[in-house]
């Protein structure tokens, strides 16, 4: 099986525990999130893995062997790590062949990623006249070269315009439904939350979480409906009966902790209450993951409320 594995990873720098006793595994068939405040460990991580550091202990396998020993690495691994690794002075086309000479790679490969990678009608231009979000497609287009079962994009939609950020999540969303095995690091929780299916969170370079999205959001989160009514009284009344609150949100609508819609819904159609507007409010991944990260970013800024009390 196409799957990373990682075991007792460890990176120390001196004195720095970049990567501490890291175990986790990406699976194929789905996008996995890479998540973590800066310096949490998931670049280090993702070179180790890559082979481009040597780990202090531990071992990163792909496919139950490691990247370093295939003969045809680009076939086996397609990695993002660096927009900026293509040498400024060649045309993008000029760039892909050479990756695709040195893995026996067809030539007719590199005209199709270039295609599916929005760069076709500027292949014969030299890189360095490429803004960020064109360096980061041809830095997906050379991960893409080789077709390989994994792929691992350091955050792939960093410069992308908005039609950018759109093909990038297709993208990764059709590589995980072909099958393969797809690991993503971002800083966007919101972005994150529209393509991942699993999340491994870091912290310090230890691991904090390893989950399916739903599953970390609903640990994290509790029940809440919003709803709005022409009869607030009678339904507070109704709900104060089995044990809930009304409560006032914004927007003219009402809120009710601790309940899922199903029930609320229930109770008003029982007691012949009006409701105009019923929803589960869904929890966000941004809160979820500051919540968990709180105490791991080592560069937290104070809030306002918190820079008044000290």
């Amino acid at each position: 099986m196409n799957s990373i594995d990682v075991q007792e990873l460890t990176k120390v720098y001196g004195t720095t525990r970049a990567v501490d006793r890291l175990t986790f595994g990406v699976r194929p068939g789905r996008v996995t999130g890479f998540l973590g405040p800066n310096g949490a460990g998931k670049s280090t991580t993702m070179r180790l893995v890559l082979g481009l550091d040597r780990p202090t202990s531990g071992s990163a396998t792909v496919a139950g062997r490691r990247y370093a020993d295939a003969e045809e690495p680009l076939r086996r691994v397609g990695a993002l790590l660096d927009a900026h690794a293509a040498h400024g002075a060649r045309t993008a086309r000029d760039h892909l062949r050479v990756l695709a000479a040195s893995n026996r790679i067809s030539v007719r490969r590199v005209d199709r990623v270039l295609e599916e990678s929005g760069l076709a009608a500027v292949a014969g231009r030299r890189v360095r006249t490429f803004s960020l979000g064109m360096r980061q497609r041809l830095g997906v287009a050379a991960a893409l070269l080789g077709d390989p079962p994994v792929v691992m994009l350091d955050e792939p939609s960093n410069g992308l315009d908005p039609e950018g950020i759109i093909w990038i999540r297709e993208l990764m969303t059709r590589l995980a439904r072909e099958g393969r095995t797809v690991l993503v690091s971002s800083h966007l929780m919101n972005e994150t939350a529209t393509f991942a299916d699993h999340l491994v969170v870091l912290g310090q370079g230890r691991l904090l979480a390893d989950a399916p999205l739903r599953e970390f959001l609903d640990a994290r989160s509790r029940p809440r409906v919003r709803l709005r009514t022409t009869a607030p009284d009678r339904l507070r009344s109704a709900l104060a009966r089995s044990g809930f609150a009304l409560e006032p949100g914004d927007g003219g609508r009402w809120t009710v902790d601790g309940a899922k819609a199903e029930a609320i819904g229930a109770t008003a159609a029982r007691e012949g209450i009006p409701i105009l507007e019923l929803s589960d409010e869904q929890p966000s991944l941004e809160q979820a993951y500051l919540d968990l990260t709180a105490s791991e970013a080592p560069f937290a800024s104070m809030s306002p409320t918190t820079r008044q009390e000290a």
